[in-house]
Order: C-alpha cells, then structure tokens, then sequence
C-alpha cells in the first residue's frame, strides 16, 4: 500500500467526502478509523484542529477535507470510466466563483448539522438554543438556493460530471437522514436534489462509503458493516 493514511470518525461526514473521492481516484490509503472523539491530547498528535478528516501522502500532511480534496484532483487522476466522470477540478475556469460559492454553500449547511448533531449529544436540542434553531432555520433556505443552481433532473452541479459540489452535498444530508437529530429536510420540496441524492446512493463509491447511523452508546457495527452495536448490547 502506498504511504497513505486517513484519520476519520465512522460518522463524519466531511471526512465521507474525502473517502468516496480516494474511492473515485482508486487510491488505496490505511484506514484510521475511530468510532469516537478520543481526547484532545490524542488528536492533537495528528491535527492541531483536533478534528477529523486527516491525511497523509508522503510527505502531505493536510486537514480540513475541502484541501484535502483539492490536494488530492490536483495530483491525481480518476482511472475509471464512471458515469458521469469525477470532476477534474473543485472549479471551473468559466465558473470559477459560482462554483466556489456552491461549495462554500454546502460547507456551510454541513457544518450547521454536525454542530446541531454535537451539541444534541452533549444534552442541547434545538428547542434549548436559538443558536441551534438558527442553524436549522438555514436549512429550507440553503436547499432552495441549490436546486435552483441545478439545471435538471438528474444534474449535478457541473454539467456532465460528478463535482466535489455534488459528492459534499449527498454526505451531509446522509448525515442528517441517518443521525437522529430532530431535523425534517423536506426533499419533496427539492425534487431536483431529491433526484441527485437517489442517483450518488447508487452510485458504486456512495456504496462502498455508507453513511452509518450513530447515537451516543455505539460502539461498533455488526458483520453487515451497516447495524449498529450498543455498549450494552
């Protein structure tokens, strides 16, 4: 195996991201994989973000899994011929701003969720902090904006390819639909995301990835690699 490593919970849904775009490049990488947050001294020997995507490639040591991803189009190339093909780039030269902004949409819906999922473990809801209601608040209004940037049913967000755009965006509403975190996305108000969503899970590095439910007291998975197993179980 090459000199590659993903540090990653089982849940994290930036750290899918970068996990279905190695799958994508057929990068083989050794598998970090923690269930749950070790201490803070532990992480900070691998990121002084404490946080999880982390990789390593020779000598590239990177974090945050939008460089992460970018680092990772800019060196290597996607051997197979999927349809549609991965998008060589985060960007287009033409588009270069809109799709940045698309990206940086995404981000930020993805991390109203995960603080939305964090702070529920830690015993606040969204019903206990306007904050978090806030957070949930951008939901309908963020889903609104991108499925007007997508041209039709079926499209992603780059015409005839898979963008990281359309990859972020399948990760963090799995991570909603399969965290028990109060939230009702809705998508039969966003037919033509409804459509994406249904056409990335079939798609064969969405299965090789799943999005796993967890729920404080998981602590690992059962052979099927999908059921949750309970501490006291």
């Amino acid at each position: 195996m090459a000199n590659r490593a993903l540090l990653f919970t089982t849940g994290s849904p930036f750290s899918r991201i970068v996990r279905i775009v190695l799958d994508e490049l057929c990068l083989d990488y050794e598998r970090r994989e923690e269930i749950t947050t070790p201490s803070a001294a532990t992480r900070a020997a691998s990121t002084p973000t404490l946080q999880v995507p982390t990789f390593w490639d020779g000598d590239a040591h990177l974090w945050e899994s939008g460089l992460i991803v970018e680092y990772l189009l800019a060196n290597y190339a996607a051997p197979r011929q999927a349809d549609p093909p991965l998008a060589k780039s985060l960007a287009r030269n033409d588009f270069a701003w809109h799709d940045r902004l698309v990206a940086a949409s995404i981000h930020t819906l993805g991390t109203s969720a995960t603080t939305i999922g964090q702070m529920k473990w830690g015993g606040t809801s969204i019903d206990d902090s306007d904050y978090l209601a806030v957070c949930a608040q951008q939901f309908p209004y963020l889903l609104g904006w991108l499925e007007n940037q997508l041209a039709e049913p079926g499209a992603g967000f780059q015409a005839g390819l898979l963008s990281v755009q359309d990859i972020a965006l399948g990760c963090h509403l799995g991570y909603i639909m399969n965290r028990p975190i109060g939230i009702d996305l809705k998508l039969a108000q966003f037919p033509k995301i409804q459509y994406l969503l249904d056409r990335l899970n079939d798609r064969e590095s969405f299965i090789n990835n799943p999005i796993l439910w967890w729920q404080p007291g998981v602590v690992g998975y059962a052979q099927d690699g999908r059921t949750p197993v309970y501490k006291d179980d």
